[in-house]
């Protein structure tokens, strides 16, 4: 646009701001007309009696199928009961925790009764939905229908079926199926495991009701994409015709977020907008104008004075170049500058450019890792250092908290066993950004499971080493009055010596001044979750101990926390292990690759690290060992077989009778083995 000469430059402004507020108002006029109607049925939630507020992903009543996911949909009965529908089996809705993503549940058709219309397995459905809660999976009641008689009477109960008495049993999953006959059906019920436990302990049909009717919790998760769609402004939703997650507009867009989902306003907003804006212009056009007439008497000031004023002096002292900015500081070149640089909480602060030059842009080739908070990145920094770079999914105040936590934490904290921190962006950056030494070798989990487990299987005393220097690490941290809270392989690092690194501190905690202390946001990862956390909310030092419990399983049987594909008693491996511990069937959980049917020594020592990781797992937290007595029970039984090992070579150099040639010696060490593959394992890993 050309300026009139004789015009002001605020006219042009005034006359732009003018047609931005007519397109404002008219923006505003139409809104209400251009609104999609699944935005707005969406924004509706589910109420049912003590129900509120239920949204994505559930549907049902007064939300569409659209606005969630399959096997989510609710209803309501006339006296205000919840029900949930799964493949056309019916489920009530006990307990509803939105903030944990957990409720509690039980089976509609046995609700007060063991002797149902029709006998239906839990639906196999359910699994493919939702997660078993830890104090549910494997912890399963089930009911035999149409038995012979047989010699367990305080199991036994009377059910009519087409008009005849029919003689039924109820059994836990540790009880012995065979000490009766052929039965005609069974029912299999999903229990809390206290509920078993109390049936076992008073094995009744009250009992068996009362298990019934206490339920089972279930757990579900939420696309990541709902929380940018939600922050957006749009309404999380579903496409029928795909099933593929759909953020739902106000403007009628459909998208992952919307670009304007929270931009329009009232026309009563928009006129008050354009009156203080036109009031705002008129005050700016007076104060500019002021401005104007000093800066021209300065101007003619300055050149009255020019010719008289002397040029600078060529020993003027330069701009400081220790002044770094402390939100992007440029990067030290000599120990003396990394002291001299910005820091926060005593680390070094980053800035964001010259960790995306480290990373090649965040390149998605140089992923090392996904963790529930952040993305890791392999990188290389000015001076050589190899890193790893953690990057935050989202920069919200929840980020930063979690962000500020684990600085604050890991710069603290110093442990041969603990991953270093070397520095992080500022708060402000436009990412939140956190650089660990870089560890080579992966997690435990990459080699007992996951992408590294094809090669040679760990040797048992690696495996014993690895278990010794984590819980040495916890201990630690729970001396330095710091819970963890996310104990798992997956933040088990390892180097090329096979020496632990414990990793991730996201949501690690300082203990709990008050006892009280009640948190209902989500914590941990299914399957490492202490069970008492879903009864009192609160995690505790024993709370890490029992995660402990089951990475001690990990290493026992290379199998993973939680796996579906597993038979449905043994998806979630804390409760497998405790059943064939009790059992005796230790043999069927242990990794036949260690050798455990063939090496008495393996075969002692992973009998009491499993008697040790029973221990961790106990329901009740009083009744688990603390860290430090973890540590030192590992330490005994490494010592042990250090001292055992001794003791044979001993006997054997010391035999000059010859009293043992026909004595088959025990099962020989596996020092030659543990040396080579210590050897064929040091080779630098490509990331």
């Amino acid at each position: 646009m050309m300026m009139h000469p004789h015009r002001h430059p605020l006219w042009d402004l005034s006359l732009c701001f003018v047609i931005a507020t007519t397109l404002i108002l008219i923006r505003a006029s139409t809104a209400r007309g251009a609104d999609d109607p699944s935005y707005f049925n969406c924004s509706s939630t589910i109420q049912c009696g003590d129900l509120q507020n239920v949204g994505y992903p559930f549907w049902g009543l007064n939300r569409p199928s659209y606005c969630g996911l399959p096997n989510f949909e609710l209803t309501c009965q006339d006296d205000n009961t919840t029900l949930l529908n799964i493949s056309s089996q019916t489920y009530r809705v006990l307990r509803f925790h939105d903030t944990s993503q957990t409720m509690t549940v039980a089976r509609n058709d046995y609700w007060n009764t063991i002797c149902p219309a029709f006998f239906i397995n839990t639906t196999q459905e359910i699994t493919s939905s939702f997660n078993y809660t830890s104090d549910t999976v494997a912890s399963n009641l089930t009911l035999y229908y149409g038995c012979q008689i047989g010699s367990m009477t305080p199991n036994q109960f009377n059910c009519t079926i087409n008009d005849t008495n029919v003689i039924s049993y109820f059994i836990t999953t540790t009880t012995i199926t065979s000490l009766f006959g052929g039965c005609n059906t069974s029912v299999v019920l999903p229990a809390n495991q206290s509920a078993i436990q109390a049936i076992e302990l008073n094995p009744t049909n009250t009992t068996v009701v009362s298990a019934i009717d206490e339920g089972f919790g279930l757990q579900w998760t939420v696309a990541e994409q709902c929380s940018g769609c939600l922050i957006s402004g749009g309404q999380c939703g579903r496409d029928n015709s795909s099933g593929d997650f759909t953020c739902y507009c106000q403007d009628k867009s459909t998208s992952s977020t919307c670009s304007g989902g929270k931009s329009q306003i009232s026309l009563g907003a928009a006129l008050g907008l354009a009156g203080a804006g036109l009031t705002g212009l008129l005050v700016g056009f007076g104060i500019f104008s002021c401005r104007q007439k000093r800066n021209r008497k300065r101007a003619a000031a300055e050149a009255q004075n020019k010719s008289i004023t002397p040029p600078p002096s060529s020993k003027g002292l330069p701009i400081s170049s220790t002044s770094f900015s402390r939100t992007t500081p440029s990067y030290p070149t000599s120990k003396s500058d990394l002291d001299r640089g910005s820091t926060y909480f005593g680390v070094q602060v980053f800035s964001y450019n010259e960790l995306e030059e480290a990373t090649q842009s965040f390149d998605p080739s140089r992923e090392l890792g996904e963790g529930g908070f952040g993305t890791v990145y392999y990188g290389r920094l000015q001076d050589g250092r190899e890193v790893a770079v953690k990057r935050l999914y989202e920069n919200n105040l929840k980020r930063v908290e979690q962000f500020m936590n684990e600085v604050e934490i890991l710069t603290r904290l110093r442990h041969p066993n603990l991953v270093t921190l070397f520095g992080c962006t500022s708060r402000r950056s436009r990412e939140l950004l956190l650089v660990y030494e870089y560890i080579p070798n992966g997690t435990v989990a990459d080699h007992l499971f996951g992408k590294r487990s094809g090669t040679s299987p760990i040797p048992w005393r690696i495996r014993l080493n690895m278990a010794i220097e984590s819980a040495d690490a916890l201990a630690y941290l729970h001396k330095s009055d710091v819970i963890h809270r996310d104990v798992k392989t997956n933040n088990i690092l390892l180097d090329h010596s096979f020496r632990v690194k414990v990793a991730d501190f996201g949501l690690s905690r300082l203990f709990p001044n008050d006892v009280t202390h009640v948190s209902t946001a989500p914590q941990g990862t299914p399957g490492y979750v202490d069970p008492e956390y879903y009864q009192c909310y609160q995690l505790t030092d024993k709370s890490d101990v029992y995660s402990f419990g089951v990475v001690l399983c990990e290493l026992i049987s290379s199998k993973p926390a939680v796996d579906t594909n597993r038979h449905r008693h043994d998806i979630n491996l804390a409760s497998m292990a405790i059943n064939k511990i009790q059992n005796q069937t230790l043999h069927e959980l242990v990794d036949p690759a260690l050798g455990y049917d063939t090496d008495y020594s393996v075969k002692r020592m992973t009998t009491l690290v499993a008697e040790l990781a029973f221990r961790c797992l106990q329901q009740e937290r009083d009744m688990r060992p603390t860290m430090e007595e973890v540590v030192k029970a590992l330490k005994e039984i490494e010592q042990e077989e250090i001292t055992l090992q001794n003791a044979e070579v001993v006997d054997i150099r010391t035999d000059d009778t010859g009293l043992v040639r026909n004595i088959t010696p025990p099962f020989s060490p596996e020092s030659v083995v543990t040396d080579k593959w210590h050897s064929d394992s040091a080779i630098p890993s490509s990331f």
